[in-house]
């Protein structure tokens, strides 16, 4: 049942937010409001998320709703992979929000600089999933992320805003992980993708 109310809240929210954007009579825009803070309340309600949060990433978008994408880059060396600590103190692919002027493999390059201090080339695709079906807690709003295997070609890790160390992890030897980003199942199918020189990206 509480994922069924998640769900319901976003698409509340979603149409909440088309109808503020393209309604013009003043009481429907008023209704419309209501609509947002009743399914941010709900979200709030079920999900781990502060409410002031909530109220912030319901009410900060505007238009029609569309999923945002999140790049992670999974880097190797002697067989392990690069993760990245953040600043709560849990580790996770270097990544992040794709920037509206970049493409996704533009992007985890960027971050995987800002977040690892490494350079690197994008050598293929792991996959494009769906965060909803992959990653807790629950967002209130859609994410598509998109994986990409990458090569090393110089630089060394820098104290950042964001992170605050970088190390390499055998499969077996995984640190507590940022599971909103990046879960165990995800690390290890960019192991695999490495491993497999056939390697048909997934998606959902």
């Amino acid at each position: 049942m509480a994922d069924k109310i998640i769900e319901w809240a976003k698409e509340l929210q979603s149409l909440a937010q088309a109808g503020l954007f393209y309604g013009r009579d003043v009481y429907d825009r008023e209704r419309y409001l209501r609509i947002r803070e009743i399914a941010a309340e709900m979200m709030a309600e079920r999900a781990d998320i502060p409410a002031e949060k909530i109220a912030g990433l319901f009410c900060g978008d505007v238009g029609y709703q569309t999923p945002k994408v999140d790049t992670r880059a999974a880097v190797f060396q002697d067989g392990k992979i690069l993760l990245v600590k953040e600043k709560k103190g849990a580790w996770s692919l270097p990544g992040g929000w794709c920037e509206y002027n970049m493409s996704p493999m533009d992007n985890a390059i960027k971050e995987t600089k800002e977040e690892a201090g490494l350079d690197v080339r994008v050598m293929r695709l792991i996959a494009v999933q769906d965060r909803d079906k992959h990653n807790q807690p629950p967002y209130a709003y859609g994410v598509v992320k998109v994986f990409y295997l990458c090569e090393a070609l110089g630089g060394q890790f820098e104290a950042n805003i964001e992170t605050t160390e970088s190390a390499y992890f055998g499969p077996d030897e995984l640190p507590p992980l940022a599971e909103e980003k990046c879960n165990a199942e995800q690390v290890m199918m960019c192991f695999a993708a490495r491993a497999d020189e056939g390697w048909a990206a997934r998606f959902d």
